[in-house]
């Protein structure tokens, strides 16, 4: 094709409603650049995180990064010297500057790490400005928002992927690859979630880089300048795409499968208060704020395959880190809580839990065995290296993302769906399908081709 009919060809297509998840990736191959020349949106801890890995790469140049504190900026630019490489262009005018950085005709994508408010408009004018976008957990905070970005997507033919790294974690893509082999039978029932005391991140003073204290909002540090504020505010699962990530590529969500209802439930709220009386005693100032999100949020989703999934949000007490995952069907069981695993008729002992070890080293997943040397020392196990690496090959391509902007909206909506289930007494929700009906005909390519 000639570049004028590519870009009549894209257009067409996603006026249409298919979207550009649906176009054959040769399409756009052929134009593929030699490197990705990125923009980073937020350079806080987390896009810190993102730079050191596009530093580290050969094919990746850093054009630009923005962020509204100049000790983030700083703490950035020690990271471009510490590597030897050019300085970027820098931007810190304020919550706006980031337009400035997507002005740059240079950019051919950006990473969206900032304040999960941020994230939709950011998406929105990034798409708009022909930038492929890379955006951290979440997209949309409400259900419109969600629609906004897919509207966005479609219109303009660029593609969006939320970096949810743990569908790449080594463990959930062994196990992945067993379902794909029907090793656990036809799935049944799943349980994930975001099991992970988060009361030294909640509450930092900046005293101590783990966190700790009892401070947040303008006197706190990183996320607990805006993280905790959605504590007082808001009632849900407010952080459900860990859990339901490797999830729907299971079950193979937006492709032949889709999510149809929800319910949540929430406990009552003690464990951030009594963290405050306990670092900052009783008179602290934040001892009097009344925390609207309840300590634990219980979740259960329907699919159209008549599976059920159970998702439970646990940020805000005392407990070991776990996502809780299980994974259940004709066959047999994985739960990564114990490590353990059960298959009939094939585990050593019947009706007895076995080490999962053994299963999980047999069904390494491809892409593990071929680049788990590149991910050595990542962040969070390596699952960092794989999803930034599958954001820059897909520039790289110009093909879509592997988790794309359907995947993006599908995930994050379970915020909002969860609030206004609470909100209404425990009532069951519809779940949008944002692929207006198109699931019935994708595929999942997931994690089939070998370079991501």
């Amino acid at each position: 094709m000639k570049n004028s009919t590519r870009r009549d060809f894209i257009k067409t297509s996603t006026v249409a409603g298919l979207g550009f998840s649906l176009l054959p990736s040769s399409v756009f191959a052929k134009d593929a650049p030699a490197k990705v020349r990125l923009g980073f949106i937020g350079v806080g801890m987390r896009g810190q995180n993102h730079l050191d890995l596009a530093l580290l790469r050969s094919d990746v140049e850093v054009i630009a990064i923005c962020d509204v504190q100049q000790r983030m900026i700083d703490m950035s630019l020690d990271l471009v010297t510490r590597y030897k490489k050019p300085k970027p262009m820098v931007i810190n005018d304020g919550p706006q500057g980031y337009k400035k950085l997507l002005e740059n005709k240079d950019i051919d994508a950006v990473i969206i790490a900032t304040p999960w408010e941020w994230h939709t408009v950011m998406c929105i004018d990034a798409m708009n400005a022909k930038k492929y976008v890379g955006c951290e957990v979440i997209t949309g905070m409400t259900i419109a928002e969600c629609w906004e970005i897919v509207h966005t997507s479609e219109r303009t033919g660029m593609p969006l992927m939320m970096l949810e790294n743990v569908c790449y974690r080594r463990d959930v893509m062994a196990v992945m690859n067993m379902v794909r082999q029907n090793i656990f039978g036809e799935l049944i029932h799943l349980q994930g979630g975001y099991q992970h005391d988060l009361r030294e991140v909640k509450f930092n003073d900046g005293k101590n880089p783990y966190g700790g204290g009892a401070e947040f909002g303008a006197k706190g540090f990183s996320e607990a300048q805006w993280r905790t504020e959605h504590s007082v505010l808001r009632n849900g699962d407010l952080y459900p795409t860990h859990g339901i990530g490797p999830i729907a590529m299971m079950t193979n969500i937006n492709r032949g499968n889709r999510f149809t209802k929800l319910v949540s439930y929430a406990t009552k709220a003690r464990g951030l208060h009594d963290h405050i009386v306990k670092a900052g005693g009783e008179n602290h100032p934040n001892a009097k704020v009344n925390f609207k999100l309840g300590d634990i949020v219980t979740t259960m989703i329907s699919t159209s395959n008549n599976e059920t999934v159970l998702l439970q949000h646990d940020t805000n007490l005392p407990r070991p880190y776990s996502l809780g995952f299980r994974v259940q069907g004709t066959k047999g069981i994985w739960m990564d809580v114990n490590k353990s695993i059960y298959i009939e008729g094939q585990s050593k002992e019947a009706h007895r839990w076995e080490d999962a070890k053994e299963w999980l080293d047999k069904y390494d997943h491809p892409l593990w065995k071929k680049y788990g040397n590149d991910a050595a020392g990542a962040g969070h196990g390596g699952m960092d290296w794989f999803v930034f690496n599958a954001f820059v090959e897909s520039v790289k391509r110009k093909t879509n993302t592997p988790q794309d902007v359907y995947d993006a909206v599908t995930w994050s909506a379970i915020t909002p769906l969860s609030e206004s289930s609470i909100e209404l007494g425990g009532e069951t929700v519809e779940f949008p399908d944002f692929t207006k009906g198109q699931w019935m005909y994708r595929k999942n390519n997931f994690a089939i081709d070998d370079s991501y």
